[in-house]
């Protein structure tokens, strides 16, 4: 594991800036067209019917719309590959707190510092949001995201070009204020891009045991958030519901639809997604 840490760390580090863009480029787009490809067959194709009294907006998705998703997600991946190459390059330069040895900080650190980053991320997240639904930003900013008010997996980077930035901004961010390993950081991307296309799927998938106790008040829920993307203002956060608790900005009625979804008992008469909708996004795909 240590000589694979710093493998990563010193072939980042001798990678001119194409190669460190098309590498993360790369790497981002893959991971989101696999975990949104498994999302998608598993909800859409395989379980649609068996999973239907977990859908939270019930309807399937326009294919218009999941055409969308892709494209702008393409664009947004294409930012974050650019922003990436920026804060590596400034990285080199000394300018950041990446730590390119896991030896300097120690592998308590290195698990920490993924916490600290997930934990850095929701509030920046949640206040960057709050931020793009200012009436006077909305329409330029986060509008794209909001045109899937019945998201799937694909809308997971479903963004305007100035939203990308703002998403992308995470990395630099990080990597001025956490000392962090660039593999450490490879993980809690991971992590960002799992949750956030889990939240995208349009269905709930939070166990009932788990959602009567204390975990329904931290973590955060696909309930949540496709509620924010059919009532926009509110329901803000993305891994944990923190600080939309404590700053009053869940929906009124979020704990009673979590109830009902949770409680909701299978009907079998539920039929499969039309065929035309769910080829869509696999034809889409291909071709990007």
């Amino acid at each position: 594991m240590v000589n694979q840490s710093e493998s990563v760390a010193d072939m980042i580090k001798n990678f001119n800036s194409l190669e460190v863009f098309t590498g993360i480029t790369v790497v981002v787009g893959m991971r989101y067209l696999v975990l949104a490809f498994i999302a998608w067959t598993l909800c859409y194709w395989l379980f649609y019917s068996r999973w239907f009294h977990r859908k939270i907006v019930k309807r399937p998705p326009r294919r218009k719309d999941i055409r969308r998703e892709l494209l702008y997600s393409a664009l947004s991946i294409l930012i974050f590959g650019a922003v990436g190459m920026v804060t590596i390059t400034l990285a080199r330069m000394g300018y950041t707190r990446i730590c390119w040895s896991v030896a300097e900080r120690g592998w308590g650190w290195f698990a920490l510092s993924i916490l600290l980053a997930v934990l850095l991320h929701d509030t920046y997240f949640y206040w960057s949001h709050r931020w793009m639904h200012h009436p006077k930003l909305f329409h330029w900013i986060h509008k794209v995201h909001h045109q899937s008010n019945n998201p799937t997996p694909w809308a997971s980077y479903s963004f305007s070009f100035w939203e990308a930035m703002a998403q992308a901004a995470i990395f630099p961010l990080t990597a001025f204020l956490i000392p962090i390993h660039p593999l450490a950081f490879g993980i809690f991307m991971g992590w960002q891009i799992f949750n956030n296309v889990l939240g995208h799927t349009g269905f709930e998938f939070y166990p009932r045991w788990m959602m009567k106790g204390w975990l329904r008040y931290l973590l955060n829920t696909p309930t949540n958030h496709i509620m924010h993307h059919e009532k926009p203002n509110g329901n803000y956060g993305i891994y944990f519901n923190i600080w939309d608790r404590i700053m009053g900005t869940n929906h009124p009625d979020y704990d009673q639809r979590l109830t009902e979804l949770i409680q909701a008992k299978r009907n079998p008469t539920i039929p499969n997604m039309p065929q035309q909708e769910r080829t869509t996004a696999k034809v889409t795909a291909s071709k990007l």
